[in-house]
């Protein structure tokens, strides 16, 4: 048994590891976003974004198939995966905003650059998510919130109400939803977040010219997944089985 064991676990530290590399393929994918926002090209930035937040989707489940932090104790996931979370639903989402001008000068900068500061202190809340997988104020996901505004062709007056919203809401007890751990409404917002998806990958493959049927639905369904949790905060028995 001792021979089998021993061969064993060399086995599985490096499956285990594997996932932690797959996870730190984010920043690459990120870098690579980095180079296309600076180039000014958005279309590809967003691309390696949706790809990035793929990896982010999958190797949660993998780590807990293979138990990675059974294998793998002296190295932490989490964290691991809150630099590459920070890197691609904030960095690079306000850098896009700033690199595009769509608020104007200066306040494209100053939108990104109170998305950079706000968003750093959120990662710092251990309280961040509530018993039902909610998160408590709103979760930084500045990726999906950018995208939108490309996606719709925002006013500065309207990306600009947005994002100061948003970044106020960040530190209020207003419940957002999880799309996939929360379980109350759980079909209808898996639903909704693949709408959203596929109005979202159209628009990119038509570059941004998006006609009015996509926009309408990217806003219809952007709206949903950003005020249903505090719909299902204030309304607490909706959605529920028991």
């Amino acid at each position: 048994m001792k021979i089998f064991n021993y061969k064993r676990v060399p086995y599985a530290e490096i499956r285990a590891f594997s996932v932690h590399i797959l996870t730190a393929s984010g920043s690459f994918l990120a870098f690579l976003g980095v180079v296309a926002a600076a180039e000014m090209r958005f279309v590809d930035m967003f691309w390696w974004l949706g790809l990035a937040l793929l990896v982010d989707g999958i190797d949660g489940p993998i780590a807990r198939k293979v138990r990675v932090k059974e294998v793998l104790p002296n190295w932490s996931g989490d964290t691991l995966d809150n630099i590459i979370d920070y890197v691609t639903y904030v960095l690079l989402p306000a850098f896009a905003l700033y690199q595009s001008g769509m608020i104007g000068e200066p306040w494209s900068f100053v939108a990104a650059g109170l998305i950079v500061v706000s968003s750093a202190i959120y990662y710092a809340d251990m309280g961040m998510k509530t018993d039902e997988y909610f998160f408590s104020g709103f979760p930084v996901v500045w990726n999906m919130l950018i995208f939108t505004l490309f996606v719709i062709d925002a006013s500065a007056t309207t990306a600009l109400v947005v994002v100061l919203a948003s970044v106020f809401l960040t530190f209020l007890p207003i419940h957002f939803l999880h799309p996939v751990r929360v379980k109350r409404l759980r079909p209808l917002n898996l639903a909704v977040f693949l709408l959203w998806c596929g109005f979202g990958g159209y628009a990119l493959l038509l570059h941004f010219n998006s006609p009015t049927w996509v926009v309408i639905g990217m806003i219809v369904s952007g709206l949903y997944l950003y005020v249903i949790g505090g719909v299902l905060q204030f309304f607490p028995a909706l959605g529920r089985r028991d």
